[in-house]
């Protein structure tokens, strides 16, 4: 006893979590040889192992499903959005693990041996397909977190296709609309320089005519003044069509740099946006296929193994002094709590057959006492009668003219 309690105070506490893991009864591990505590520290360990694994696949996915998108390899996802990715991946690790837990302690040991039979496989296919889900929900965002950079290199290449088609389609979208408006504004430009370039000769011709050089010799004459009332005139033309087209110019010009910003805001904004939403969970995987398809096999596997390993292995695992006591205790508890099972061997059409039997020994001993106190009750009742009968029949012999009636009338 002194070296049982001496081994089970050198227990270190990771050892004890690790037997929680596995869902094991550290009172009887702590009774038990080296062997079966490492069998269940082990098994501890793949589940505390796989919840891990599944909190930082949880979160990697969360960030990538639902976090801020962008050009691949560009780490623009703000700190609050880690923060959530980082609480997400630890609730979603918490769940796998728990789940892992439950399944393998309510996984039993079949038969005992390390032989898996038919039946035991048959009753663990629950498990396994739960264990198998599992297991690919957390390695399909490990196996995008492993190759991310060459994931980043393709899906950069593709989201700049898609920019770059994008902004073609946005250059000549607004090439026609531009265009017009640039058409507009030339049509008018060029209609004032007509008139202006008619101010220009007339103010031309007044002054050759009025320094002689127009061939009918110089000064202010009538030709002179004719040519001057021209040129008042063509000026006024001039200052006119300004006054006149002058809001329709700046209205034309405004919607050019209108036009331009709205591009411009198109193609620095809008198709970088819709290029960076393409940095999405489901094209990340196809990526990861068409680049890893036989690295992503390996790893699918290798989670699905450490998924499902702790429930083949214990199928797989000898009894061992641990189980026995804790059948031992159990069997304890049902028998204190009026529990007793016993086995009977039936022959059967398809051959012997091993059923189990339930006795409540408390139901069995209310269900007695019932019956007694029934079968009390009518040997009461019976004697009550009976002595009532007893009394009747003294008082008919005594007075038997009291109990007799003739023509409806007591004689």
């Amino acid at each position: 006893m002194a070296n049982s309690s001496a081994s089970n105070e050198n227990v270190h506490g990771f050892t004890r979590f690790l037997w929680w893991c596995a869902g094991a009864d550290q009172r009887f591990l702590l009774l038990s040889p080296h062997q079966d505590r490492v069998k269940y520290a082990g098994i501890g360990g793949i589940v505390f192992s796989t919840g891990i694994l599944a909190a930082f696949a949880g979160g990697f996915a969360f960030n990538t499903a639902f976090g801020p998108k962008s050009m691949a390899g560009e780490d623009a996802h703000p700190i609050a959005w880690q923060i959530g990715s980082i609480i997400f991946g630890i609730c979603w690790g918490l769940l796998i693990f728990n789940l892992d837990r439950f399944i393998v302690s309510s996984t039993g040991k079949g038969d005992g041996t390390d032989n898996i039979t038919l039946k035991e496989f048959g009753q663990a296919i629950p498990r396994l397909l739960i264990a198998l889900i599992l297991g690919l929900t957390i390695s399909k965002p490990l196996e995008l977190k492993i190759i991310e950079t060459e994931i980043n290199v393709e899906l950069r290449k593709k989201q700049q296709e898609k920019l770059d088609l994008f902004n073609k389609n946005t250059y000549a979208k607004f090439k026609d609309q531009i265009a017009q408006v640039d058409a507009d504004i030339k049509k008018l430009e060029a209609d004032r320089e007509k008139l202006n370039e008619e101010v220009l000769n007339a103010e031309q011709e007044f002054r050759n005519q009025m320094e002689g050089r127009g061939g009918t010799g110089a000064g202010y004459g009538p030709l002179a003044k004719k040519l001057e009332a021209k040129s008042l005139e063509k000026k006024k033309n001039l200052s006119d069509f300004d006054l006149q087209h002058k809001s329709e110019l700046a209205g034309l010009r405004a919607s050019r740099e209108k036009k331009l910003a709205e591009q411009e805001n198109e193609l620095n904004v809008v198709n970088k946006k819709q290029a960076e939403n393409l940095d999405g969970l489901l094209e990340r995987i196809s990526i990861a296929h068409e680049i890893g398809y036989w690295l992503g096999i390996a790893l699918t596997f290798i989670f699905l193994s450490i998924e499902m390993g702790p429930i083949f292995f214990k199928m797989m695992m000898n009894k061992g002094p641990y189980d026995y006591m804790v059948e031992n205790y159990n069997y304890r508890m049902y028998v204190q709590n009026g529990i007793v099972k016993e086995e009977y061997v039936f022959e059967g059409r398809d051959g012997m057959k091993l059923m189990e039997k339930v006795n409540f020994l408390e139901v069995e001993n209310d269900r007695k006492e019932k019956i007694e106190q029934l079968r009390a009750q009518e040997t009461l009742s019976k004697q009550i009668i009976g002595a009532w009968a007893g009394i009747k029949q003294k008082e008919i012999d005594s007075a038997p003219e009291n109990f007799f009636e003739e023509g409806g009338k007591k004689a």
